[in-house]
């Protein structure tokens, strides 16, 4: 079980960087992976530690607190649990577990951190401090295992940037250029086109890469929550608060954080964001102390944030602030040369996933595809291959009843789509020539000026066009 888990989603290097003891059960309480570091404190081989179930490692009298904290985290989501491991030897160790669950594969597992506390609990009845420093781990420890669970189901994204048309080339270029550094990187682009895989290239390449990359989504999170999520907050800070919260911002500390959906993030926010931008420093919700933190920041947006900015919806001096390198990213249906190397991609994954030995992709359902639009992009090319693989019955993929025929596909486009590709087909004509005689504006009969305006709504570049 251990080997099917690993091939999956276990990340040994992850595992081997989390403080503590971490480790993995599944949801029948067995343990089915762990970091090096619990065979040295267990004084257990691997052989031996494989199949343990949560009881084993514990004294009788923790056992019955052990399993209700294991069922509270597999129905609430997290649980955390003082109790006493025994090693090999008979050696007793008071440690504080937090544990997290986590579906990974369709399969229920609990994913967990424990960290020796020998020298607080002995000091326990001594220093009040020490109880404070133990809620100081508590917190940690469920803010650990929020990132251990993004980092594990990170390794279920393909993480690869596919593609070797000029646009995708131009991408790697830019990202060796940034990644070295700690500049801010504001990435642009239609949704479904690979943003997030481009900030996961640059953290990957920076000298952060061996810190933690945290992933917010500000479309996702509910706009009272979005400060908390973000910043953390005090016990009692609010209605609600009924404990304390580390925020994201803290936990990415030394590491990279990617606000995905920045163009979401609500304007009474903004400020503070601005001030980490600024100077680096913020406050939990309900605090005074000003927390120090070094995280470098990503971020990732489909809007056009000048457009949002005269809508007053985005500051401009945050703007700025974000925009210190500029990546756009481009639209599949602008580098059409990278659909076969797409679908020879995800067909490999979601066959070998899906267990259809599926080899062969006819010539016609490559044209089929390649004159497709895309208007979802390459979440949407991977959404149709998984799904044809699905229904294919033999050995050639059959997208048929996917999609629509060419006709259909260019009626069925919005407006405002329409509008954009009959502009760049109109460019690329003229060689990207927009005024004078037998420029794009003369063309489309219109001034030159309102066909700048309208290029820059609709997010027209010469590097993101055909």
């Amino acid at each position: 079980m251990k080997e099917k888990f690993n091939s999956i989603v276990l990340n040994q290097t992850i595992m081997d960087s989390m403080p503590g003891l971490a480790y993995i059960f599944s949801r029948d309480g067995q343990l089915v992976a762990w970091k090096k570091k619990p065979e040295e404190v267990l004084e257990l081989s691997a052989e031996e530690m494989q199949g343990k179930m949560t009881s084993n490692f514990s004294q009788e009298k923790d056992k019955q607190k052990i399993r209700a904290a294991f069922e509270e985290c597999f129905s609430s989501g997290s649980a955390s649990v003082e109790h006493t491991i025994i090693t090999k030897a008979g050696k007793k160790i008071p440690v504080l577990t937090g544990a997290r669950a986590c579906e990974i594969d369709g399969e229920n597992y609990l994913i967990g951190l424990a960290v020796d506390i020998s020298d607080l609990v002995s000091a326990r009845e001594k220093n009040n401090e020490q109880l404070k420093e133990i809620s100081r781990l508590n917190d940690m420890l469920k803010a650990e295992n929020i990132y251990l669970k993004d980092q594990f189901e990170s390794t279920s994204i393909r993480n690869e940037i596919i593609g070797e048309s000029e646009s995708i080339k131009y991408i790697h270029f830019k990202i060796k250029q940034v990644a070295p550094t700690s500049a801010t990187v504001l990435i642009e682009g239609e949704t479904g086109t690979g943003k997030e895989l481009v900030a996961r290239e640059i953290h990957k390449e920076s000298k952060r890469s061996n810190k933690p990359f945290i992933k917010v989504n500000c479309a996702s999170i509910p706009e009272n929550l979005i400060e908390s999520e973000l910043f953390g907050h005090e016990k009692g800070a609010f209605t609600g608060a009924f404990e304390k919260r580390i925020g994201r911002f803290e936990l990415a500390n030394g590491g990279t954080i990617f606000l995905d959906e920045i163009g979401e993030l609500p304007l009474n926010v903004q400020p503070k964001l601005l001030h980490i931008l600024q100077q680096g420093e913020f406050e939990r919700i309900g605090s005074s102390k000003t927390i120090k933190t070094d995280v470098r920041i990503i971020a990732a947006t489909n809007k056009i944030l000048t457009d949002e900015i005269k809508k007053g919806r985005f500051r401009n001096d945050l703007y700025y602030r974000l925009n210190v390198f500029p990546i756009s990213v481009t639209p599949l249906r602008n580098r059409k040369e990278d659909i076969p190397l797409l679908m020879e991609y995800y067909l490999k994954y979601y066959s070998e996933k899906l267990n259809k030995p599926i080899k062969t992709i006819p010539k016609k359902i490559v044209k089929r595809m390649m004159d497709y639009s895309w208007p979802g992009n390459v979440r949407e090319l991977e959404n149709v291959i998984e799904r044809a693989i699905i229904i294919s019955e033999n050995n050639f993929l059959n997208i048929e009843i996917l999609m629509t025929d060419d006709k259909s596909v260019k009626d069925d486009l919005p407006l405002e789509e329409m509008e954009r590709n009959h502009i760049i087909k109109t460019l690329e004509k003229t060689y990207w020539k927009i005024s004078g005689p037998g420029g794009a504006a003369e063309i489309l009969k219109m001034n030159p000026e309102t066909l700048r305006s309208k290029m820059r709504k609709l997010n027209i570049k010469r590097n993101n066009g055909r």
